[in-house]
């Protein structure tokens, strides 16, 4: 696969500057913009394992940094920045993207900026978003559902939902009335045993590689039945 290309692109209009990692597999048939988790950066052993599991897929991925993170601080940027910079790293997918089609989305917070984003206005060439662990709502407080999930009735492309059973920001019986009302743009696929990082139990016999292969084989699948 040749390693991931390093870019720069600037965060938002007025932002400052961030870092991005472009993996491109030969066989690439997808581009998928993915943003890091809150506690997390583009370098996170989830993010690497994603993007590597992804690219065997077929699926190039651009990762980047959020402005918190490229300056090393641990606290979220407020949402209007984390918006803009996932507006920006769309943009900078469509400049490297060399034909492929767009797919953006995140793990966790990273996935949900990307949905905020495309509910404010559509994110322009993404053909569909997807959630690594969408955080619902905070553990211990499912009240925030709702609240969590009422803007992505305003996001206008197929939506796929990738969560483990286990997942303590995402109570499933929570979730698959959100994904009803969606309808067809929304798909759930849910990784039993799995918690919110996708960690699953050792007495599943599964590791971390193997949930990762089945996170980017839903992708693809996910991928292939898009419209185009």
């Amino acid at each position: 696969m040749g390693g991931a290309r390093e870019l720069r692109f600037t965060a938002g209009a007025d932002g400052p500057e961030v870092s991005a990692l472009l993996e491109r597999p030969g066989s690439a048939r997808w581009l998928l913009v993915l943003a890091h988790g809150a506690g997390a950066d583009m370098r996170h052993a989830f993010m690497e394992g994603a993007a590597a599991a992804l690219a065997r897929e077929a699926v190039a991925t651009l990762r980047f940094q959020f402005p918190y993170t490229e300056r090393g601080r641990r606290r979220p940027d407020p949402q209007p920045l984390l918006r803009a910079c996932v507006r920006s790293a769309v943009a900078c997918a469509e400049r490297h993207a060399d034909g492929l089609p767009i797919l953006a989305g995140g793990k966790s917070m990273g996935g949900r900026m990307t949905s905020l984003s495309a509910a404010e206005s559509p994110l322009p060439g993404v053909r569909g978003i997807a959630f690594f662990g969408f955080p619902l709502h905070p553990a211990g407080k499912e009240e925030k559902a709702g609240e969590r999930a009422a803007h992505l009735s305003q996001v206008d492309v197929p939506m796929l939902f990738l969560q483990g059973s286990r997942d303590r920001l995402a109570r499933l019986e929570l979730l698959e009335p959100v994904r009803q009302k969606l309808g067809e743009r929304a798909s759930l696929h849910v990784v039993d045993e799995a918690d919110h990082g996708f960690h699953v139990p050792k007495r599943t016999g599964r590791s971390d590689a193997d949930v990762l292969a089945e996170l980017a084989d839903t992708t693809r699948s996910w991928a292939e039945g898009l419209p185009g």
